[in-house]
């Protein structure tokens, strides 16, 4: 196996710092020069990519590599790597492809008041963001159909982990507890993104999976639990309505829904980090809160 990770960010190294210690080869793409050398701390080749051109030395890579991940996020023109790959094809460039991820997110899903919603669920998406998540995933379900290939489509709630989490927040005097009436999210720590990959690239399984936790909770429950456990008070309550926010911290607060994560259970994967409480305490005894990811 060897695995590109387009868009090598926060989750992007984790997954690469889970395969490389699987003695995988992994190469990541970033932007800068800067971030690039902090992909091979973790145990990836790194490459620049300015989302718009290849290089050579990355053409070259692509064509040995067997297992693509894609994490950069779509914008007002659609997927970088669909636009890049749509018209030629995937096995042109990569003659050795066996298996496709893309990392979405559950804000596909939209607003559903609360109530549960599955792989099954009718997307109605409400955010621009949103719906440019469900073009991307509309356009890769046809570029891997077209070349033959499966692909996992990964829907991820809330990521936190190492070196961003609620206590930096409280830490650094940013945590608040907003309260709006019967608001819930999913949450999912960044290692289970990274596990949930690989459990699903060995066997080369195809398919959409919800990658979140077993416990959609109200937000401000998470600060209070994270501020118990660091012995401190935990901020005051405000009331949403009223809160100063911006346009997009506002937005995550339009949709209000119960994600389920059967499906990928049912396959076999467990979860390390099924709920904010048992994660919340790995973080702080292990004392890796704080330690970059």
């Amino acid at each position: 196996m060897r695995m590109m990770i387009f868009g090598a960010g926060y989750s992007g190294k984790a997954i690469g710092r889970q395969m490389a210690a699987q003695d995988i080869w992994v190469g990541g793409t970033s932007r800068s020069a800067d971030k690039a050398e902090a992909l091979r701390g973790a145990g990836l080749q790194p490459y620049i990519y300015d989302g718009q051109v290849l290089s050579d030395e990355l053409m070259q890579v692509l064509a040995g590599v067997t297992h693509l991940v894609q994490s950069i996020a779509p914008g007002r023109d659609g997927d970088p790597l669909i636009s890049l790959f749509g018209e030629n094809g995937l096995r042109a460039a990569m003659p050795k492809l066996e298996w496709l991820c893309y990392l979405s997110t559950v804000g596909v899903y939209g607003d559903h008041d609360g109530a549960w919603v599955n792989e099954e669920t009718a997307l109605k998406p409400v955010s621009v963001r949103s719906v440019e998540r469900v073009e991307a995933e509309t356009a890769w379900t046809a570029l891997a159909q077209r070349d033959g290939l499966p692909l996992a489509i990964l829907r991820l709630s809330g990521i936190y982990g190492p070196g961003r989490n609620t206590f930096i927040n409280l830490e650094q005097g940013t945590a608040r507890r907003l309260v709006k009436k019967d608001q819930v999210f999913n949450r999912i720590r960044v290692e289970d993104i990274a596990s949930a990959t690989a459990f699903l690239a060995g066997p080369r399984t195809a398919g959409v999976f919800n990658v979140t936790d077993d416990m959609p909770s109200p937000p401000q429950d998470v600060v209070t639990e994270a501020a118990r456990l660091m012995g401190i008070e935990a901020p005051a309550e405000q009331p949403f309505e009223t809160a100063e926010l911006t346009p997009m911290a506002r937005s995550f607060y339009g949709e209000n829904k119960r994600v389920s994560n059967a499906k990928i259970k049912a396959l076999g994967f467990d979860f390390h980090f099924p709920n904010y409480y048992q994660s919340l305490q790995d973080l702080l005894s292990s004392g890796r809160w704080n330690k970059p990811a």
